[in-house]
């Protein structure tokens, strides 16, 4: 009964707010101008970040019994080790990053001059690739958001926590990368306000489809506004359109959490095998997996000024890629039920592609599916950039994102890991927590950038 109130109460409010979105989504002219604006508030202020030693680092240390990384507040978050004992007997140990807090990523909209505009952010980061990429309104953890770093207050925190709540159009909690993070999870929200506001220097609005412009530009719109853009309640397609129904599906992905249930286990950093520590980073003895390492940064316009933190940087760039399909109604997408050792419940549907860890090129086995996305002839691209990860946790690491369209050499019999969802049925699963991964919530952001503008995407 409380799923049917749900759906109920999200079907109004995509009937709603939907063909606004739509709308919002083919005006705007002003998205030339956004790089070169980031390119003026990098030099309007004073913004470094330089890689130093774990000794040197300011309110971190290395904790002397576990070899963790922590902070002397004892929030923000840790970095510890991890154990993993798979189902197929499987064994190993890497480092993860333990945040219990839950965050906030909104993004404020507002109706001006008959069209929707998204309150966007030039968001520093310490390890974005330029710097400052398009962030949501609010990018902000729970220690920052509350005044643990006793820094500047959050702009707009009180329109998504406070008494001055806006009307929400969207609010879900949401993974993070399950390779990297242990059950961590964000609350990605959308909010609508009437009221007019200061809009501070670092800010923009913009109209979804200048938003949507800007996703084809290689590490621009950063990975905490495309989870939250992911999450907009577009207007659906056609509903018979996909072969499973969602009980089928989360049938589907109950059985993959049951087959392949895993024995996660904290231990300390320093006891992790096969990872060697100097005083710059850790790093696995092969050179595979993430490296941890240290960086000092100054910037002018955030909350605190100057800090230093630990950051994870990736070995190699990855990639993820959705194959999807034509039909008579909308899309069909291939996802696959992918188990990582941080998820918050064992699995969750992800790209039909997805190799972000160690990149691609001397994977020991091939996933499905690789060699069929790396082959397809540019006509069968809809989509393709470089997108950052996470700037606050992750060093310089991004990946390639792609969307392609099958042809008739795929088949219509995809391993038991895999199943078909229609583009609507997948974008329904993102209202619900923990069902789909973060990458694969990068890439339905993609997907919605194309819904009006290729054949492939007409509806009916």
């Amino acid at each position: 009964m409380a799923q049917a109130v749900t759906r109920t109460a999200r079907d109004r409010t995509v009937h709603r707010h939907g063909p606004r979105l739509a709308h919002s989504a083919q005006v705007g002219d002003r998205a030339d101008g956004i790089p070169g604006w980031l390119d003026e508030r990098l030099r309007a202020g004073t913004f470094e970040v330089r890689r130093i030693p774990f000794g040197e680092m300011v309110k971190w240390r290395i904790d002397p019994d576990t070899g963790n990384l922590v902070h002397d507040s004892g929030r923000f978050f840790s970095v510890e080790g991890l154990t993993v004992r798979g189902d197929s007997g499987t064994t190993w140990s890497q480092p993860i990053i333990n945040q219990p807090e839950t965050g906030v990523l909104g993004i404020l909209v507002k109706e001006i001059d008959g069209v929707l505009q998204f309150l966007m952010q030039a968001k520093m980061e310490p390890g974005n690739i330029g710097l400052f990429q398009l962030g949501p309104t609010v990018q902000a953890t729970r220690s920052n958001y509350t005044g643990v770093h006793r820094g500047r207050p959050t702009p707009y925190i009180e329109y998504f926590v406070g008494e001055r709540r806006g009307e929400v159009l969207t609010d879900v909690l949401q993974s993070e990368q399950g390779d990297s993070f242990l059950r961590k999870r964000n609350r990605n929200m959308v909010v609508e306000i009437t009221e007019d506001i200061e809009v501070r220097d670092d800010y923009r609005w913009l109209t979804l489809g200048e938003i949507h412009q800007l996703l084809a530009v290689d590490n621009l719109v950063n990975m905490d506004a495309r989870t939250v853009l992911s999450s907009l309640p577009f207007p659906p397609g056609d509903e018979d359109a996909a072969p499973h129904s969602d009980t089928e599906i989360l049938s589907w992905l109950a059985g993959i959490k049951t087959r392949h249930e895993r024995e996660v286990v904290t231990l300390p950093l320093a006891r992790i095998e096969d990872w060697r520590r100097t005083p710059a980073e850790i790093a696995r003895s092969d050179g595979r997996h993430l490296r941890v390492l240290a960086v000092s940064v100054q910037a002018g316009n955030r909350e605190v000024t100057s800090w230093t933190q630990p950051l994870l940087a990736a070995q190699s760039q990855g990639i993820a890629a959705f194959v999807v399909r034509r039909t008579a109604g909308e899309p069909q997408v291939l996802v696959q039920g992918l188990t990582q050792p941080g998820t918050f419940d064992v699995a969750e549907m992800a790209p039909t592609v997805q190799c972000v860890t160690d990149g691609w090129h001397d994977l020991p086995e091939k996933p499905p599916y690789l060699d069929y996305v790396l082959a397809v002839p540019d006509d069968r691209v809809h989509y393709s950039a470089l997108l950052s990860e996470e700037g606050g946790r992750f060093y310089r690491r991004d990946n390639r994102y792609l969307v392609v369209e099958a042809d008739e050499t795929l088949g219509d019999d995809p391993p038991d890991a895999y199943r078909w969802l229609g583009l609507s049925q997948l974008k329904r699963f993102t209202g619900y927590s923990n069902h789909v991964d973060v990458e694969a919530r990068t890439l339905i952001a993609c997907l919605q950038s194309l819904w009006d503008k290729e054949p492939l995407w007409a509806r009916g």
